[in-house]
């Protein structure tokens, strides 16, 4: 009985830590292909993003993640192509993904793209024994692991698996939005005797573009989260001076159960090519007595020419989009 409730502790444990699923970011506006294969080539070049988060800061096995992609368009069969790759560490565990996306470009009107994409990719789980402690375990000579729970693995376990995802995009001068699942087939992995689904996971994303002088212009955006057992909101105004500088502040939350922090935004082109952008998470929930909050880092490398053959879209918006 005993070594049934510590699995269920551990798989538990392991549902909320992988169960972050997906790992958080608040500079989402910043980086949709991460979210959605259907955004792949819409930055209308070849286009580099890498972000590096370190979430509740100051707290023990705090969530550390690193996110890179790549994507681009290929204007000469109307569609984009892009790879992502992610690391996320939680403690004892840590996700490590990888996937391709493809998409083909639909105009919509003589304004607006409507893009239909898919992923294909691995995504591997891991476990670290030595770095989980049970109650009953022995721990007090270092270099012996012994959890006194057979279940239990007392060194590094993990497992791979193939995943699948899908996305629809729409993109316009002034709005953009798409939907998107990740883990559309609901893979398992087997950590030993644990085995894990991976839910599918929902995201939609909305953003706009307002005018709002001939230097100043305002991007409000908007991003939920759900597998349909938990939800999570994001909303975001950012405000943008001279196409270069910008700054604003998003909300992660919608009730009080859910409210969880509120980040502070700002960043600045350092030429046409390169963009650095930079969140601090004031933390609300109660980890707030534990952390120092969240940083997290974007650098997006946009070559701003266009590459590859065939007729380029009627619409290109880049230069305006955060």
């Amino acid at each position: 009985m005993r070594r049934f409730f510590t699995l269920i502790a551990l798989t538990t444990s392991l549902s909320m830590g992988f169960g972050q699923q997906p790992a958080q970011y608040s500079l989402f506006m910043m980086n949709k292909l991460n979210w959605n294969p259907g955004y792949a080539g819409l930055d209308h070049s070849l286009s580099i993003t890498g972000i590096y988060r370190a979430q509740w800061d100051q707290l023990e096995g705090n969530p550390i993640t690193q996110n890179i992609n790549v994507h681009m368009p290929l204007y000469i069969f109307s569609s984009g192509i892009g790879i992502n790759l992610e690391n996320d560490e939680l403690g004892a565990e840590r996700r490590t993904s990888g996937s391709i996306a493809y998409n083909y470009q639909l105009p919509v009107g003589k304004k607006a793209l409507l893009s239909l994409g898919l992923n294909a990719g691995i995504a591997q789980r891991t476990l670290d024994g030595a770095k989980l402690r049970t109650p009953e375990g022995n721990y007090t000579d270092a270099t012996v692991i012994f959890h006194n729970d057979d279940l239990l693995p007392i060194s590094m376990v993990s497992a791979t698996t193939p995943t699948f995802g899908a996305g629809i995009y729409y993109y316009s001068e002034h709005f953009e939005a798409g939907l998107a699942v990740r883990h559309l087939n609901e893979p398992t992995v087997s950590l030993d005797v644990i085995s894990l689904q991976l839910a599918r996971a929902f995201f939609f994303n909305a953003s706009a573009h307002f005018d709002l002088s001939q230097s100043l212009s305002l991007h409000p955006s908007l991003m939920v989260r759900s597998d349909l057992a938990q939800t999570q909101t994001d909303i975001a105004a950012i405000f943008q001076y001279n196409d270069n500088i910008f700054g604003g502040a998003s909300f992660r939350g919608y009730n009080s159960n859910s409210i969880d922090a509120l980040a502070f935004i700002g960043g600045f082109k350092l030429n046409d090519k390169v963009t650095v952008a930079y969140a601090y998470d004031l933390t609300l929930s109660q980890l707030n007595q534990v952390s120092n909050g969240s940083h997290e880092l974007m650098l997006n490398y946009n070559l701003n020419k266009r590459i590859g053959t065939g007729r380029p879209p009627k619409v290109i918006y880049n230069p305006r989009t955060l």
